[in-house]
């Protein structure tokens, strides 16, 4: 499988992250097998998040056996100096390692939660005594060896995305959505291809989450009759699939991280052992076939 630099890390990503939320709906043995399959693959990078079920505990027994082989990457959502470190330790005492190679700010969408993190204050956030940040945790931290590099992800609104690469200098990766489903609107709330620009300019590596999102699940469809375990209504078929990874490989992204149902990985872990570059003709096809589709991210 094809590898690029992540950023200026100095790692070569594989150009499919493995997304492991997809390990919280199977049992251990599956789990097991579904992570030979992807390293067989080639796939060197694994994200995983304890907001994941028990993604952790189950990735843990084959991330163990493939450790040297495995770069992998781990969040918080928690935006407090005591928080971040107290979810860190959790983390690598589920995971059963002594370090983790990227730690990421997850799910960062407000800007007092990226005021918390860099320790700014604001009366929301404030909690008797002023809390340090999250970043200060993550660079302590790195400091002592147990993370190796710092990350951010977001799925919110791209000026916030962009103000957080330029608050915090630490950052040396960002994840954001990025498809054709985004890239046909106009507006300047889907304009993640400006936050893929920045995100070059600064050499940090970028991470394409909701890579594969077709739209938001109808309204009146339950949770328990969704046809996949995704957050939203995925592309599904072998073609669909293939061109979403495409689509924003094409454009530059380090690594797109897999869906999280574990029915599409096979399909998209073909489609990233066979990829192959997009023409900006097939990527105007794909953003005018999108057009109609509403945007897979969430509102603020």
């Amino acid at each position: 499988m094809e590898t690029r630099p992540l950023g200026d890390t100095g790692h070569e990503s594989s150009v499919l992250t493995y997304g492991t939320i997809a390990l919280n709906y199977v049992e251990q043995e599956r789990a097991d097998a579904m992570v030979e399959e992807a390293v067989d693959a080639g796939v060197n990078h694994f994200d995983v998040a304890p907001t994941y079920g028990d993604a952790e505990v189950k990735l843990a027994p084959k991330l163990n056996e493939h450790r040297d082989e495995v770069f992998l990457g781990c969040k918080t959502q928690e935006r407090t100096y005591y928080g971040a470190w107290g979810e860190l330790h959790r983390s690598l005492d589920r995971l059963g390692v002594d370090e983790i190679d990227l730690y990421q700010f997850h799910a960062v969408t407000r800007y007092d939660e990226l005021d918390a993190i860099t320790g700014d204050y604001s009366p929301e956030m404030a909690q008797g005594d002023h809390d340090p940040g999250a970043l200060r945790a993550f660079v302590e931290a790195k400091e002592e060896g147990l993370i190796d590099h710092i990350g951010l992800t977001s799925h919110g609104d791209p000026s916030l995305i962009r103000t957080a690469i330029k608050r915090i200098d630490e950052l040396e990766t960002v994840m954001f959505p990025f498809n054709y489903t985004l890239a046909a609107k106009d507006g300047p709330e889907y304009d993640y291809g400006s936050v893929l620009d920045l995100a070059e300019e600064e050499g940090l590596g970028t991470l394409c989450i909701k890579g594969f999102a077709k739209q938001p699940w109808p309204e009146d469809l339950p949770a328990e009759e969704r046809p996949y375990d995704t957050w939203y209504e995925p592309y599904d078929t072998a073609t669909e699939l293939e061109e979403c990874l495409r689509f924003a490989l094409s454009h530059g992204m380090t690594s797109i991280p897999s869906a999280g149902d574990p029915e599409l990985l096979p399909a998209i872990l073909e489609a990233a052992r066979n990829y192959e570059p997009m023409t900006e003709e097939e990527r105007a096809e794909l953003r005018e076939r999108a057009g109609d589709n509403d945007s897979p991210v969430p509102a603020p």
